[in-house]
Formats: structure tokens, C-alpha cells, sequence
């Protein structure tokens, strides 16, 4: 082996060991309290969320994956009370191997199983199981970010983390970094029943936009963007900047001190926006960038808040009238933070602040 990467992988060997930083304090951070957290959960472990509003009205649901609970938990998105749970081990409809990644889009809710190797999609409020996809392409699947910008039909990306050699210290091969996204189109015809069509897996395979442990995606059709998270520390965790063709823009953000963990949209409208990302510090340090041009806008933390995987984004409600910023806490809890006191602490854009 030539003498760099031999010596590339030891310092990224001893880098993968080192413990979960702190939140640094160079750079002024606010803080900020939170609206509510919920009752811990234990014994569940707690992963990504998403967020459904009902057609009538009425305070939206926030949805949790429950990794060792093999379960989704229901949480009122107003208050924090747990008011339900689906679910439970198996391969069957309706039950979880590893549920990780979750989204939803209108009625229709995604639950990426990584052990089933699956998608499973279900329909609200019911829980209605119409079918899955992705067992055929799938390794290791986590994460999952749905475009729904095209009329009716749903373009599904889902990050495929397949990690034998993150656990073995050595870096991928660069035929397997291609595949580390994949893409589905899926829809519902007249009769309810699911169709979805596996279009192709992406991903950089050069040093600087490669995804070698990747779980968080989200994308912005107007900008024709997507970020997704880099989570290797051993060549720094970042958010990476891809079209939603797939292709690596060449561009990363600036390094996060630990994992980059959920990313997230915060469209305020008339073009105005932000995204937040979470960097997994202790607390969580709540990072945000410009929609337009990704430049740093702001960061914050929570008075509790730490060890966020899942964020999620949703509102107006009653209880937050401008929208608020679901995370989780400590893989047991959810915190909930008022979006407008966001806008209004860190100054952001008079279209954020209501």
C-alpha cells in the first residue's frame, strides 16, 4: 500500500475512536428553552420523526421510529403527550425489523426498516398497510426523504449505509460508494394499492463528495438541492450538497464538531428559508444556513436537549402559531422548539418571524 493512505487510515481509525465532543464555545451560541419534552419512553430507542397533519383539523401527530421497540410511538405535536403506538416485531405488514427512517407525504406514511431491508408504507390515520418496496435493492437501509414537487407521483431517496467497512476502519470500495442512495418513484393507484419502481442508486465515489456513512437526507425543489449527511468522522462529518439527480454539486459545509445527525427544511415562504441541521454534541447544537446560499445563519441549543438523531419540522398549530422544530432527546424524549422565538432570537428573516 503506498505510504498516504496507509497512513490515512490509521489517523482515520484512531479519529473513529474518539469520544462525542462537547459543544464548542468559541463561536456565540443562544440558547434556547424548550416548549415542551415529552415523558421519557425507555427501552425503545428512539430514532427519526415525522410529522401528519389530519384533513379535519384538529392538533397534528408526531410520529416516532422505535428502533428496539420495533414500533412507531404517536405523540400529540401541540403538547408532547404520547397518545399511541403501531406496530411490533416481525416482517409482516404492519410489523418492524429496525424501523429507522420515517416520512410522510399527505395520508401516505414511510417507514424504512433497516433490518427488513424494506420500506413499508402505510396509510394514516388507520395505519393501513398497502404494501413495501426496496427489499430487491436494499443493504442496510436508514434514512429517507420524499419529493413530492412533481403533481402525484412521490420520488423516494433512501440513504443505504451498508457499514462493513466503517466497522473493519477501512474505507469503501469505490464501486459500493455509488450505490449509497437509492431512488424510488411510488404512488397509489384507483384501487389503493401501491406502485413503486426502483429508478437507480447514486452517489460521489472522489474524496470530497463521497458518502461513506450516511443516514439524514433532505431536499429543496426550488433550489434543486438536497443535503445529505456525512456522518464519518474519520474524514470529517459534514452535510454534502447533491442535485436531486443524484450528482455531487462540490460543495460541503463546514465541518460539524460530532455526527451530523437530522437535517431539515424550514421554508418560510416567498423564497425565504433556512435549513437546520442537527450537529450531535452534548447538548445538541441546532445549526442553521441560509436556503439560498448555505452560508452559517445561526446556531442554538436547548436548556436540555442532547443526543438529537430525528428532527422534524411542522405547523402552524395551535400551540405554535409559526411553526416548530420537533427533536429528539436522548432517544427517549421529544423537545419541541417555538419557531417563532427561533426567528425572533437569532434575528432571521422578517418572513421566519411571522
Amino acid at each position: 500500500m503506498p505510504t498516504f493512505p496507509r497512513i490515512l487510515c490509521a489517523v482515520l481509525a484512531l479519529a473513529a475512536a474518539l469520544p462525542t465532543p462537547r459543544a464548542p464555545a468559541a463561536t456565540p451560541t443562544t440558547v434556547i428553552r424548550e416548549a415542551w419534552i415529552s415523558e421519557p419512553v425507555p427501552d425503545e430507542e428512539m430514532d427519526s420523526l415525522g410529522l401528519w397533519r389530519p384533513a379535519g383539523g384538529g392538533s397534528p401527530w408526531l410520529l416516532a421510529s422505535a428502533k428496539d421497540g420495533a414500533r412507531l410511538l404517536v405523540f400529540d405535536a401541540d403538547t408532547g403527550i404520547r397518545i399511541g403506538a403501531s406496530g411490533g416485531p416481525g416482517e409482516g405488514p404492519g410489523q418492524f425489523r429496525r424501523p429507522n427512517g420515517v416520512a410522510v407525504a399527505g395520508d401516505l406514511l414511510f417507514v424504512v426498516e433497516r433490518d427488513a431491508r424494506r420500506v413499508q408504507v402505510l396509510q394514516l390515520p388507520q395505519f393501513r398497510v398497502l404494501g413495501e418496496f426496496g427489499r430487491e435493492q436494499l443493504q442496510l437501509p436508514y434514512g429517507i426523504w420524499l419529493d413530492t414537487s412533481d403533481g402525484g407521483a412521490i420520488t423516494a431517496y433512501v440513504t443505504d449505509s451498508f457499514m462493513e467497512d466503517f466497522a473493519t476502519s477501512r474505507l469503501p470500495p469505490v464501486e459500493r460508494l455509488a450505490e449509497r442512495v437509492k431512488r424510488y418513484r411510488v404512488g397509489v393507484d384507483a384501487h389503493g394499492a401501491l406502485q413503486a419502481e426502483y429508478v437507480d442508486a447514486f452517489g460521489d465515489t472522489g474524496e470530497a463528495g463521497a458518502l461513506r456513512m450516511v443516514e439524514s437526507i433532505a431536499g429543496d425543489p426550488a433550489h434543486g438541492r438536497m443535503l445529505i449527511a456525512e456522518e464519518d468522522r474519520r474524514v470529517g462529518s459534514t452535510l454534502r450538497e447533491y442535485s436531486l439527480q443524484g450528482r455531487y454539486l462540490g460543495r460541503n459545509l463546514p465541518p460539524f464538531a460530532s455526527d451530523a445527525e437530522g437535517v431539515v427544511l424550514w421554508d418560510c415562504g416567498g423564497g425565504a428559508g433556512y435549513w437546520i441541521a442537527a450537529d450531535q454534541v452534548e447538548p445538541t447544537l441546532f445549526r442553521l444556513f441560509d436556503r439560498d446560499t448555505l452560508a452559517p445563519a445561526g446556531r442554538f441549543t436547548g436548556m436540555r436537549t442532547a443526543g438529537t438523531d430525528g428532527v422534524a419540522l411542522g405547523g402552524p398549530t395551535p400551540r405554535f402559531p409559526h411553526g416548530a422544530l420537533f427533536a429528539l432527546h436522548a432517544d427517549v424524549s421529544v423537545a419541541a422548539f417555538d419557531l417563532g422565538e427561533v426567528a425572533r432570537r437569532l434575528k432571521l428573516a422578517l418572513a421566519c418571524r411571522g
